[in-house]
């Protein structure tokens, strides 16, 4: 059997539900830390496990790049070298390469591009994603697709939606099935609605264990993000799970969750942490600050990582200013536990069916400290 979803509750279009996949089974909605090149950065995996996180991700353009997807898989695949036995979701590699806009050559075989890192030439097709993606042993597969730029007129998005959809059907039938694995598609078009919906009908038409909302987070602004998900999420194959690519902020997760998505990741959280931003439950707070240079409070008291637990704002402002390593882990921690901490609380509400109750009090919560 293929990898699968099954719902356990609903609260309005938001839905409460379990992952079974070859690595273990995931309670959604889920958040995604991101381990981009084999290792969420800043953190040992035993760390990224103490905040609950029970599924991640990594990514097919990088790891092609360095060390090399052959190398991975003869040393034991993905989940074996970064010592993360839990499921794993690896992008296909379709983001990076559209940010490559100035290194790159598309066509409808695939992508030519050069490395950022060196230079050399390389060949990225539906066919040779698929087989990173599988020499990875990544559990659930990302079909390869081009990631629409913003902004691109309806005619731009069209042909780009097409192509992805054409991308999607060989991804498919390169895709090896195995017992709890899975091949995810990706649904384009922008922020226009027809595209969207014959994205989904294609999309649909090939069948896929999962459906992924691409092309967002891009430029768009929350309030577009959230009008193109309002029709788009509830559009989608009930039985299967839903993922919502790069997104995003806590803000954003309310709202996406509760317009019926079950999956994201973001590098939000993780790039913050090494840049002195914290997420907590009264806020958003820039460490650096003077104002915490003598604040011998705890972050965020209602937190269990061990900034929390064993350290004050003070000395987290203090690590910062004297550029110590130390600062960008601790803080990586706090950020990755947070999150998992507000998606913990949204499966809770769902299951009480009280998702917009409690959405209104962590947004609340926010304002506090400010007030």
């Amino acid at each position: 059997m293929s990898l699968s979803w099954t719902c356990l509750a609903t609260d309005g279009e938001a839905r409460l539900g379990t992952l079974h996949t070859a690595h273990g089974e995931v309670a959604t909605p889920v958040f995604m830390p991101v381990g981009t090149a084999g290792t969420v950065k800043a953190m040992m995996a035993d760390s990224v496990r103490s905040t609950g996180a029970k599924l991640i991700l990594g990514n097919t353009y990088h790891l092609m790049l360095r060390p090399g997807a052959q190398r991975v898989a003869a040393l034991g695949g993905l989940h074996k070298m970064m010592d993360w036995p839990g499921p794993i979701l690896t992008d296909s590699g379709g983001f990076q390469v559209m940010s490559l806009a100035g290194l790159r050559k598309l066509d409808e075989n695939g992508v030519i591009f050069r490395s950022h890192i060196d230079g050399s030439a390389h060949l990225l097709t539906p066919e040779r994603s698929i087989e990173i993606q599988h020499l990875l042993d990544a559990t659930i597969t990302m079909a390869f697709d081009e990631c629409t730029k913003f902004p691109a007129t309806e005619d731009e998005t069209r042909a780009s939606m097409e192509l992805s959809m054409r991308w999607a059907a060989r991804s498919r039938a390169a895709f090896v099935a195995r017992v709890g694995y899975g091949l995810f598609g990706i649904v384009q078009g922008g922020v226009f609605r027809d595209l969207r919906e014959r994205s989904i009908a294609a999309l649909s038409g090939i069948g896929f264990e999962g459906y992924a909302i691409g092309g967002l987070a891009v430029g768009e602004g929350q309030e577009a993000m959230f009008s193109v998900l309002d029709y788009t999420a509830p559009a989608l194959p009930s039985d299967k799970p839903r993922y919502l690519m790069g997104v995003g902020t806590p803000d954003d997760l309310l709202g996406a969750v509760a317009r019926g998505v079950d999956m994201f990741d973001c590098v939000m959280p993780t790039r913050a942490g090494r840049t002195a931003r914290a997420y907590t439950s009264h806020g958003v707070h820039n460490m650096r600050n003077a104002r915490f240079a003598d604040d011998g409070a705890p972050l965020d008291p209602g937190c269990a990582c061990p900034l929390c637990t064993k350290h004050s704002r003070a000395y987290l402002h203090h690590l910062f200013r004297c550029e110590e390593m130390l600062g960008p882990m601790l803080l990586t921690w706090h950020n990755i536990q947070y999150y998992q901490d507000l998606m913990a609380g949204m499966r809770v509400a769902i299951a009480e069916r009280r998702l917009a109750a409690h959405s209104a009090e962590v947004r609340a919560g926010w304002q506090k400290e400010a007030a």
